[in-house]
């Protein structure tokens, strides 16, 4: 027994026109149209461009959040960055001390040059992670005569560095700021 493909009532085999729902069953009907195969060579490259475009983004975004500089290296130029900061900000209280007689009882006192060289090695050692402390020693006379210059790491595995007034640079590795007492450089 047969059905209308239209209205699926059983109709007669011979029927050309279904009697219920008057559809032409002599008319061939539409199948869907078959998968076209894909050539395996472009699927092969397809695949390929796709996983490395995946690796090339995964490369990308480790390069851009890794940090570039590590081991010992980057403690190394870090360190050295803080000690050229200690000298330069060195030399700019030296300079205030030879116009003033007296060392200032801030860095924010020092004006012009010495001000901005003292500020630049400020950065620079902050850019490295070291902060850069100035502590004047005790006034004598209404002048301060001594100061110390504490470059202290951010990074627990890096030096600690003292400065002081005779130009002398004192490190420890210890978890603590550096003073006068510690190895000279």
């Amino acid at each position: 027994m047969y059905t209308c493909r239209e209205c699926e009532r059983p109709i007669n085999q011979a029927s050309e026109l279904c009697p219920y729902c008057g559809a032409d069953l002599t008319v061939p009907v539409e199948t869907e149209p078959t998968a076209k195969t894909e050539n395996p060579r472009k699927a092969l490259v397809r695949r390929w461009l796709l996983w490395g475009t995946l690796v090339a983004g995964m490369w990308g975004f480790l390069w851009f959040v890794i940090p570039g500089r590590t081991g010992e290296t980057a403690a190394r130029e870090a360190e050295q960055q803080a000690v050229e900061a200690l000298r330069q900000a060195g030399k700019a209280l030296a300079e205030f001390e030879t116009a003033t007689g007296r060392y200032p009882d801030s860095l924010e006192a020092l004006t012009g040059e010495s001000l901005a060289t003292a500020r630049a090695a400020a950065q620079r050692a902050q850019a490295m992670g070291y902060r850069l402390e100035y502590v004047p020693g005790p006034a004598e006379g209404g002048a301060v005569r001594t100061y110390s210059l504490l470059a202290r790491p951010g990074n627990f595995s890096y030096r600690s560095f003292h400065a002081s007034e005779s130009g002398s640079i004192r490190w420890t590795r210890e978890n603590r700021p550096a003073t006068a007492q510690d190895r000279p450089l």
